[in-house]
């Protein structure tokens, strides 16, 4: 289990104003990155590698995940 007790959390960028998906990461944990729901910080986060979160980061950049 990763401890958390020390993740630097910020709010990701798109979420704010009507947008109801308040998203947070913590990147500064040592080789992985941590994703938490902002309006219920206390129900967990999902940690994933940093080289997947980059990996994911990259496709959702890319437009991989856009709807049609």
């Amino acid at each position: 289990m990763i401890d958390l007790s020390r993740a630097r959390w910020r709010k990701a960028a798109a979420s704010n104003g009507a947008n109801t998906g308040c998203v947070e990461v913590a990147g500064n944990l040592p080789g992985v990155a941590a994703v938490r729901d902002s309006t219920r910080p206390d129900a967990g986060a999902h940690v994933v590698s940093r080289s997947a979160f980059a990996a994911f980061l990259a496709d959702a950049r890319a437009g991989r995940y856009d709807l049609p």
